[in-house]
C-alpha cells in the first residue's frame, strides 16, 4: 500500500470519509457513466458514499469510510497516482474555516472561538464540530468548507476541536446573498401575470410558504428533487400574481441551503420552475 491509501484507511477506520486528490488538488475524473452528469447526480450528489459507480466520482460524494471500496480494484489506480488526501468536512459532522493569509488568522483570533487548528500551505484551517453549507469568500481571505465540499487532510493539528459557532454559522450569510440575488425576478409582479389574487390575506401565503419549508427540511433523500418540486409547487400556487417577495424566497433558498444544497443548485431550481411554468 502506498502513503496516501494508508492515511486514507486510517482516516476511515475513525469515520472521516475520504477520496484521492490529484496534482493541483483536483479529484479524479467522473466514470464513464457519470461523465456530463448523465447519471442524473442521484442519489449521489445527495448522500457522500453512496455512489454506485465502480470509480471515484462527483468530487466529495465520492468520499467513503467503506475500506472495501477504498482498496478495490477501480480505486487502484487513482490511489497509486495521488498526490495527496481529501475528505469531505460534513460527512464526518465538521466544518473547516479555511483562512488563506495571515490578516484571515489574525481576524479568526479576535473573532471566532479557540478550536482545533491545521497549517496549511499559506494559512490556517479552524476546525469545529457541527456542520452547515459550505461558501466560498465569506470575507477576504476566508472559506468554509462542510457540507457538500470536500478538503485537504493536512495533519491532526493541534488544540481541540471547539463546538460549531453562531458567529461562524452567520458567516454564510453574507451581503449580498445570493439566496437574495437569485429572485429580484419576483420584486415586481411577474412579466405578463396578472391574475387575480387569491390569497386574500397574508396569512395564506405565509402558510403556503411555511409548509414548502417544512417539505424542504424533512426530506432525508433526493434533495435536489424535491427543492425543485417544492419551488414549483410554490410558484405554481402563488407565482402568478405577483405577491411573493424577495423575503418569500430567501426563506426557501435558506431552508434549501441548510440542507446541504448550493446556492447554485437553488438559482438552477428556481429557474428551470419558472421556465416549466412559463413564468
Amino acid at each position: 500500500m502506498n502513503g496516501p491509501l494508508n492515511t486514507a484507511l486510517a482516516l476511515a477506520a475513525d469515520g472521516v470519509p475520504v477520496l484521492p486528490l490529484r496534482a493541483g488538488k483536483l479529484p479524479f475524473g467522473n466514470c464513464s457513466a457519470c461523465t456530463g452528469n448523465r447519471c442524473g447526480g442521484r442519489p449521489n450528489m445527495v448522500t457522500p458514499g453512496t455512489c454506485g459507480c465502480p470509480k471515484p466520482c462527483h468530487g466529495w460524494a465520492a468520499a467513503t469510510t467503506d475500506h472495501r471500496v477504498l482498496t478495490s480494484p477501480a480505486w487502484a489506480r487513482p490511489w497509486r497516482t495521488a498526490a495527496a488526501v481529501a475528505y469531505h468536512p460534513g460527512g464526518a459532522g465538521l466544518t473547516v474555516v479555511d483562512l488563506d493569509d495571515t490578516e484571515a488568522i489574525t481576524w479568526a483570533r479576535d473573532n471566532l472561538p479557540a478550536t482545533l487548528t491545521v497549517a496549511t500551505t499559506r494559512g490556517e484551517h479552524w476546525i469545529y464540530r457541527g456542520t452547515m453549507p459550505s461558501s466560498n469568500a465569506v470575507r477576504p481571505g476566508v472559506d468554509i468548507k462542510s457540507l457538500m465540499q470536500y478538503t485537504r487532510w493536512l495533519g491532526h493539528g493541534v488544540g481541540v476541536t471547539a463546538p460549531l459557532p453562531d458567529t461562524v454559522r452567520a458567516l454564510a450569510v453574507k451581503e449580498p446573498s445570493t439566496a437574495r440575488r437569485a429572485p429580484q425576478m419576483l420584486t415586481v409582479p411577474l412579466r405578463g401575470v396578472q391574475g387575480e389574487c387569491r390569497h386574500r390575506t397574508p396569512v395564506f401565503l405565509d402558510r403556503g410558504i411555511s409548509m414548502a419549508e417544512q417539505r424542504i427540511t424533512e426530506a432525508r433523500s433526493a434533495i435536489h428533487a424535491t427543492v425543485y418540486r417544492t419551488f414549483l409547487a410554490v410558484l405554481s400556487t402563488h407565482g402568478r400574481c405577483g405577491c411573493l417577495t424577495e423575503a418569500h424566497v430567501a426563506r426557501l433558498f435558506t431552508a434549501a441551503q441548510a440542507k446541504g444544497e448550493s446556492p447554485r443548485h437553488c438559482t438552477d431550481a428556481w429557474t428551470n420552475a419558472l421556465t416549466t411554468l412559463g413564468l
